[in-house]
């Protein structure tokens, strides 16, 4: 039985790579993934996703209007697709989550959703909640705080690196707005009482 699968993680902890691991293994063994990621982020470039070390493959683009359960269908229909894998999860909306979960049930698909947990407050994003409330597996992928404890929070910064404690929940960014922090050290940094 095919499964929807959320991995989760704050950033830096490698969720893009393992993804195009996954992607990697499934068509090293001949057969065909569909890649998603959200067209708001294109820090990699429009229409692709890429990781740190250097990995990257195109992949199709979803924003809130898309029927990803429609778009994958159509898809499979045209060409038997194996795994489906979507980056920057936490951006899809409750009724795509819904979709995916459709993937799995109907079209006997796997559905592999690689994204954070919580926002820069440390408040859920809405496909984060929807996949932690109806996936088959959970899994919390591991980063690390200067500390050296999991990593488990986005802290946002500003240019003199100091938490930004208000703003819209979407801001994309990289190293440069965002840092990991476990959730001693990002109540802190909140709190005005840490400089990372």
């Amino acid at each position: 039985m095919a499964k929807l699968y959320f991995y989760y993680a704050s950033m830096n902890a490698g969720k893009s790579t393992v993804l195009l691991q996954s992607s990697f293994n499934y068509r090293e063994r001949g057969m065909n993934t569909l890649l998603f990621t959200a067209a708001l982020d294109d820090r990699a470039g429009v229409g692709s996703i890429a990781s740190r070390i250097g990995l990257s493959a195109p992949a199709r683009l979803f924003e809130p209007g898309l029927d990803l359960f429609a778009a994958i269908a159509a898809a499979h229909a045209g060409e038997t697709v194996h795994c489906v894998l979507v980056d920057e999860a936490q951006f899809l909306t409750q009724a795509q989550v819904w979709q995916l979960a459709r993937v799995a049930d109907e079209l006997r698909i796997p559905v592999l959703c690689y994204g954070l947990r919580t926002d820069f407050l440390g408040a859920l994003f809405e496909g984060s909640s929807a996949l932690l409330a109806i996936a088959d597996v959970l899994s919390e992928m591991k980063a690390v705080c200067s500390c050296g404890a999991k990593a488990t929070m986005n802290l946002r910064i500003d240019g003199q690196g100091r938490a930004v404690t208000s703003g819209q929940q979407t801001e994309i960014g990289g190293n440069d707005r965002y840092v990991a922090l476990c959730r001693r050290h990002f109540t802190a940094a909140l709190g005005g009482h840490y400089q990372p």
